[in-house]
């Protein structure tokens, strides 16, 4: 095992359709991360697109699934394996119904909570102790079905912010992988 290479996994859909999508957080936030270490994704093997980097200074791969979403498992257990990452440095950073729009929180393992994602890479890594960096985006207002709210566009009102809030979560990315996940949850989970 490499105890020194963080993966850093972002979730979302593939393909132009999803890109703006609430379920696509994890890949915006990725793209993020990837201008900061200063590289481009490249095709992997293990059904993904990575970049091998540094984050503030921490040996990471960062890595978009092209699954999708409720398939990401696959992608995620065979770049576990190929870059030999252990279950605890595997940083799934994903979209949250339970936490309001602006709010970015930091946990290190639990249920799925409903997650399509989660489900398909606790299942696949045999393991729910990997640690996670939750993008809220709110609850879907009236009765509106929860997987049809995540499928659809931010509104125009959470686009003012958006970049903000992307940025903030990129932020505890880092923040976890530099300082670790009790300081990163102490500055992040303040607001």
């Amino acid at each position: 095992m490499d105890a020194d290479l963080w993966l850093v996994v972002g979730l979302g859909n593939p393909g132009p359709s999803y890109a703006k999508n609430r379920h696509n957080a994890g890949f915006m936030v990725l793209d993020v991360l990837a201008a900061r270490a200063g590289g481009r994704f490249k095709s992997h093997r293990a059904r993904a697109d990575v970049l091998e980097g540094r984050l503030a200074g921490a040996r990471a791969v960062l890595a978009k699934p092209r699954s999708f979403m409720n398939e990401s498992g696959g992608p995620v257990k065979g770049l576990r394996d190929f870059y030999k990452v252990p279950v605890e440095r595997v940083v799934v950073v994903h979209d949250e119904l339970d936490i309001p729009f602006g709010a970015v929180r930091l946990k290190q393992g639990g249920g799925d909570n409903g997650h399509n994602g989660l489900r398909s890479i606790t299942r696949s890594l045999g393991a729910k102790e990997y640690p996670r960096v939750r993008f809220g985006v709110g609850r879907p207002p009236g009765r509106m079905d929860a997987a049809a709210f995540v499928l659809k566009d931010f509104s125009a009102a959470e686009r003012k912010e958006l970049d903000f809030v992307v940025d903030r979560a990129a932020d505890a990315v880092e923040a976890l992988l530099v300082d670790g996940l009790a300081a990163a949850q102490n500055a992040f989970h303040a607001d």
